[in-house]
């Protein structure tokens, strides 16, 4: 009976024919495919007994007395296939198969007898791997594949590893023709021809085992056929009456019934020879040999892709050297002289030859280039011809439609994803089971050497014992002849355990060279995971710019006001449509938190119901750009702090162009809160180690007297961040400590106080920090060292004086916007005052304002000119559309939550906008400080004159009130 794992039905490709037959013969143009090339040197590189090609060079010519002609065969010029005993049946019995390995489909299949046509089974080789146990029968070996384990055996020691050695190579041969197939360009296959085996097998692992005579290829197909009925498979009757009956008709004449049907009718001893030279591609002269006509009775090797077959040694007496022009030249069996003229020929071709290969590469680089711009091309023609139908529709039913196909796109595009990502799982899962079984295999392979460990040291202990009795002089005839038989004894165990030491050294290099190719493998598979993901991302990101553009039309189509009643309810419907579905439908690749690790909202909510779709907007290019940035951007930044902070301590941290050019591209949310504490301390140093305890002291302060300003600070903490998760309920814990840092701010700085603001910038300190005591100082360090003086006092000086420094910058860096703004009489004053009060809390998105907070600490407060720059140069086009002073404020009040590019804007920051130097900003701010003292003093002497003319005119009412009285009496 039959083993189980056999073929599971009969594919009909199997059932209606034979195995596929061996390749065909290719002949070359003059007709002589059996010409021989010999090389003047012969390199070959055997690896896990694999022989990777022949590489032609010049050599200096050998002596003829060690000259011999040895031909050498390609690795697929033998069929692999013959006869093994096969394991089957709930008996373990050993049934003769009859196996033929197919190329194209790396499989192996197995017969009753060579003679028959429907295969009674096949085992997949692509994911198998191969092993021997050392302690079994002789030529036992097995072949383990994801369903089953196979146990075959072979007729001898050598043909095992002939046979397991040949599986390994097309094994691997199969694995880097899929390789090839699917990753590899062109001008990759051009380098990485010819020498492909020669780069993944770098290691020699075992010897060459020779082809067995007469038990594999075609010739094994001549061997009698055991006929007992335990060889007759019981689980595949079917298949054995076919067998029969195709042997029973199909009556062939004697002469081929006693071939196989893998014999072929020789070609090679009829060929026409011919006198024309072939020119290698190395341009080295080859000899052309005719060889001897083969042996009628020996059968035929598979034919090889080329026409030439390469041998080692040097050339028989006779033979003729070919040179590059054409011409012969007789050489004997020592020596093969060549003249001046031809050595300058042949250098003269080499170098015609690389002339030929240069002028190759710059063809193959100008036609890339002309097929880049030809897609550059084609992209914006396509680009013309859409915008061109949508102008020309005739009516708004047919732009509608257009739009309907661009919503129709969309989801095949979702489609697309969610395809791929099934295929990644897929992958995943492979990997994952290709990864246990390497495991197992370092496991095995652990053990094995443990054993060889103790085989040692038995033969060290053995090795003693027989040198103890050799040195032994003085013993009787007896003990003499019985140390004799103890002493056989000994080197008979000794020459045993050698054997067992060899056998175990050929195992353990059998399995070295197994599990490399699995390493091999495995890490392409790793890399075509890698490659699969990052076309999902972008597929996304595609899929996310393309829902983007929808929405974008359906807003301008919503404020159009040309369009007609009907037309107008349908666009309603599109986006009540568009916004009632959910983006965690769309976005299936990885889902879209909705707090970032702070608590802050990822994607604002508008009040205003037409804001809706522009915050839906805003979340697919969030998306989008997150997905195209994540790999390249994040992990670059990550990798740089975590080279500069590696080994560091938090007080070894000291400024440097390194530390400031980090800290413009933002701290890594892992080493923020580390960062943010050390710049906070190296700027309060000196207040804290004069007040060690300063902070308890405060807040004990704090529950015994209560301050004048605790009953605006206690309206002022449910108004703090209410879109964080940390502050958005009432009886949250964030909220009594943001209480408890902004009294002990107040009774630590009397000059300020409490103000407006300050509760902000306490909160994100806490959210960072995650400590009371560091958010205090943290909101020390902010208004007494990095902001200017009086910016938090009752009469706002500094922060006067830096929005007029700031309207003089924003005339010098954006000229045109200040013109459009001054035009409609906009005041950014208004909008930039709360920026510069609080740092941009609650005006950006959380990413962007941690990035600005974090360059704010290091270089103070010319980052907030910088970005403020910055923003309206983001958003300058767009805002230099609107003609209308409401919509200006309007747009004002939000544009900066609309900004997704942080990298874009810190690039616009420090970079394009020819940034300023801070004593630049320093002499300004002193300027304008300087008026605004003077205005003050000037409104405060006006405010006085007119109390005081207020009081004499009080008076002199007075006065005349009290005549009138006197002259009424």
């Amino acid at each position: 009976m039959e083993g189980e794992g056999g073929c599971k039905g009969n594919p009909s490709a199997l059932a209606s024919g034979s195995l596929p037959p061996p390749r065909e013969k290719h002949q070359s143009e003059s007709g002589d495919c059996c010409s021989s090339v010999e090389s003047l040197e012969e390199t070959h590189t055997d690896t896990m007994g694999l022989s990777t090609g022949d590489q032609g060079k010049e050599t200096p010519q050998p002596d003829s007395a060690a000259v011999g002609l040895r031909a050498t065969e390609h690795i697929s010029s033998t069929k692999l296939c013959g006869y093994l005993h096969k394991q089957g049946g709930p008996l373990k019995a050993w049934k003769y198969r009859w196996f033929i390995y197919e190329e194209k489909k790396c499989q192996l299949f197995y017969y009753r007898t060579a003679q028959d046509l429907n295969p009674l089974g096949k085992v997949e080789l692509c994911n198998a791997t191969f092993s021997y146990p050392l302690q079994g029968e002789e030529g036992t070996f097995h072949i383990q594949t994801p369903e089953r384990i196979f146990i075959l055996k072979a007729a001898n020691r050598d043909a095992k590893m002939y046979w397991l050695q040949q599986l390994q190579l097309r094994r691997w041969q199969h694995r880097d023709q899929l390789s090839a197939d699917s990753s590899l360009t062109t001008s990759e296959n051009l380098i990485q021809n010819g020498q492909q085996l020669l780069d993944t097998c770098p290691a020699n692992f075992l010897p060459t085992v020779m082809i067995p005579p007469g038990l594999v290829g075609e010739e094994a197909a001549n061997l009698p056929v055991q006929t007992s009925p335990l060889n007759v498979s019981i689980k595949h009757p079917l298949i054995e009456i076919q067998n029969s009956v195709q042997s029973l008709l199909l009556r062939r004449p004697s002469q081929e019934l006693r071939r196989s049907i893998f014999w072929l009718d020789s070609c090679t001893t009829d060929a026409p020879k011919t006198d024309t030279p072939n020119i290698p591609s190395s341009n080295i002269p080859t000899i052309a040999v005719s060889p001897a006509p083969m042996s009628p009775r020996s059968p035929v090797q598979s034919a090889e892709p080329e026409c030439e077959r390469v041998h080692e040694g040097l050339q028989f007496p006779g033979c003729s050297l070919s040179l590059p022009n054409g011409k012969k030249k007789k050489c004997n069996s020592a020596t093969m002289p060549v003249d001046r003229k031809e050595a300058s020929i042949l250098e003269r071709a080499s170098r015609l030859q690389q002339e030929k290969l240069t002028l190759a590469e710059e063809v193959k680089a100008q036609k890339e280039l002309v097929w880049l711009l030809h897609k550059a091309l084609e992209a914006a023609q396509l680009e013309k011809r859409a915008c061109a139908q949508f102008l020309a529709a005739e009516g708004e039913q047919e732009r509608l439609e257009m739009l309907r196909h661009g919503e129709r796109c969309a989801a095949d595009l979702r489609d697309q994803l969610e395809q791929l990502r099934r295929e990644n799982d897929t992958l995943q899962r492979s990997l994952s089971e290709r990864d246990a079984h390497v495991a197992e295999l370092q496991d095995s392979v652990k053990l094995l050497m443990e054993k060889n460990q103790a085989k040692q040291e038995v033969i060290l202990k053995l090795s003693e014992q027989v040198a103890a009795c050799i040195a032994d002089p003085r013993r009787t005839i007896s003990s003499e002849c019985a140390s004799t038989q103890t002493f056989k004894q000994l080197t008979q165990e000794l020459d045993s355990l050698k054997d067992d030491i060899e056998a175990y050294k050929t195992q353990n290099k059998f399995l070295n060279s197994e599990i490399y190719q699995l390493t091999r493998l495995w890490q392409n598979s790793s890399e075509q995971e890698k490659s699969l993901m990052v076309k999902c991302a972008y597929l996304e990101a595609s899929n996310c710019q393309m829902e983007s553009r929808y929405l974008g039309v359906l807003r301008k189509l919503q404020e159009n006001k040309e369009l007609t009643a009907a037309q107008r309810n349908t666009v309603r419907t599109l986006i009540e449509d568009a916004l009632q579905e959910n983006l965690k439908d769309v976005i299936k690749f990885n889902s879209v938190r909705e707090y970032d690790e702070y608590g802050f909202k990822l994607v604002p909510d508008y009040e205003v119901e037409e804001m809706k779709l522009l915050s839906k907007i805003q979340a697919l290019e969030i998306r989008s750009n997150n997905l195209l940035s994540q790999d390249v951007g994040d992990r670059s930044v990550l990798a740089r702090w975590t080279q500069y902070l590696g080994g560091r301590s938090p007080d070894d941290l000291s400024s440097s162009p390194e530390l400031k050019v980090l800290l413009r591209w933002g701290i890594p949310r892992e080493y923020r809160r580390r960062v943010w504490r050390w710049m906070v301390r190296t700027l309060t140093r000196s207040l804290q180690e004069r007040h060690p305890n300063l902070f308890q002291q405060l807040c004990e302060k704090s529950r015994n007297t209560p301050h004048p300003a605790s009953r605006q600070i206690q309206l002022d903490l449910h108004r703090t961040l209410t879109t964080n998760q940390h502050f958005s309920s009432p009886s949250s814990p964030a909220l009594e400590q943001l209480h408890r840092v902004l009294l002990a701010f107040a009774w630590q700085n009397p000059t300020v106080g409490y103000c407006q603001g300050l509760n902000r910038l306490a909160a994100l300190a806490l959210l960072v920090l995650q400590n009371e005591e560091d958010a205090f100082w943290c909101l020390v360090a902010i208004v007494q060292f990095l902001m200017p003086q009086d910016y938090y006092t009752k009469t706002l000086l500094g922060s006067q004086a830096d929005q007029r420094v700031f309207k003089e910058f924003m005339a010098e860096k954006l000229p045109r916007l200040v013109a459009h703004l001054e035009e409609y009489n906009v005041d950014v004053s208004l909008i930039t005052f709360n920026w510069f009060m609080v740092v941009f809390v609650e005006s950006l998105p959380s990413d962007i304002l941690l990035k600005v907070w974090d360059a704010f600490f290091s270089e103070g407060t010319k980052v907030i000119f910088r970005y403020a720059l910055a923003l309206f140069k983001y958003k300058e086009d767009d805002i230099l559309k609107i003609h209308d002073s409401v919509e200006i404020y309007q747009y004002l009040r939000f544009f900066t939550k609309t900004i997704t590019d942080s990298r874009k804007l810190t690039s616009i920051a420090f970079e394009d906008l020819n940034p300023f130097p801070m004593k630049l900003l320093r002499n300004r701010r002193t300027l304008h400080l300087q008026r605004l003292q003077a205005e003050l003093r000037e409104l405060e002497k006006l405010q006085k004159e007119y109390a005081s003319e207020s009081t004499q005119r009080k008076d002199k009412d007075l006065d005349l009130i009290t005549s009138e009285d006197d002259d009424d009496v």
